[in-house]
């Protein structure tokens, strides 16, 4: 049986974690991700409820990876960066007027 090796990353406020996994040929992305979560302890990641991707590129749980491949968790981001750059701007032109 042929196997690949893929890492599983999660990060969150202050550091990232990275967990190698070896899977079978026909494994998915949430097979790679149960792997990893076997690994665990003592670390609070949301295995099943963060949105999951390869490489930045969101991906479904049901896909599979390809061997060498990074697969990451996501934390929701704290603030809209787009609002947040409104929001500066904003305050900005103010100051200048």
């Amino acid at each position: 049986m042929c196997e690949k090796r893929c890492v599983v990353a999660f990060a969150d406020a202050s550091r990232q974690y990275l967990w190698p996994v070896a899977l079978p040929a026909e494994a998915t992305i949430a097979d790679a991700i149960e792997a990893a979560r076997r690994q665990v302890q003592g670390i609070d990641v949301p295995w099943d409820s963060a949105p999951v991707g390869i490489f930045g590129e969101p991906r479904s749980r049901a896909d599979r990876p390809a061997d060498g491949d990074r697969i990451e968790l996501y934390r929701p981001l704290r603030d809209d960066p787009r609002a947040r750059r409104r929001a500066h701007s904003a305050r900005r032109s103010k100051a200048t007027e």
